[in-house]
């Protein structure tokens, strides 16, 4: 039987070019979907992630990198705390003229 559920982190980021919200994906570029991002599921991994995201800020790709607590349930990843959630869902307001706010249910 496969597996429905895994915990692990994922590192976020906030992208320099335009302040979004981004994760490190599996491809290793910097995505807006949470659900493509990278998971760590045990202590060395997740040291390995959070370097990831350190050596993306000293090449100015991202600043601000943090790694978050997160469940991957049939292929989609759900933040673990609130904060996470709000984050990976995009802004609740407009700002900057270009993004529509979102009121996803949390």
């Amino acid at each position: 039987m496969s597996q429905v559920s895994e915990i692990g982190k994922v590192v976020t980021a906030n992208r320099l070019s335009d302040g979004a919200v981004v994760f490190l994906a599996e491809s290793g570029c910097w995505s807006e979907a949470i659900d493509s991002a990278l998971l760590a599921p045990d202590p060395e991994a997740t040291e390995a992630l959070s370097r990831r995201g350190q050596q993306a800020e000293a090449v100015n790709h991202v600043t601000g990198s943090y790694l978050i607590d997160v469940e991957r349930r049939h292929g989609r990843v759900h933040p673990l705390h609130i904060r996470e959630r709000i984050r990976a869902q995009g802004p609740t307001v407009i700002y900057g003229g270009s993004q529509e706010a979102r009121h996803v249910p949390l």
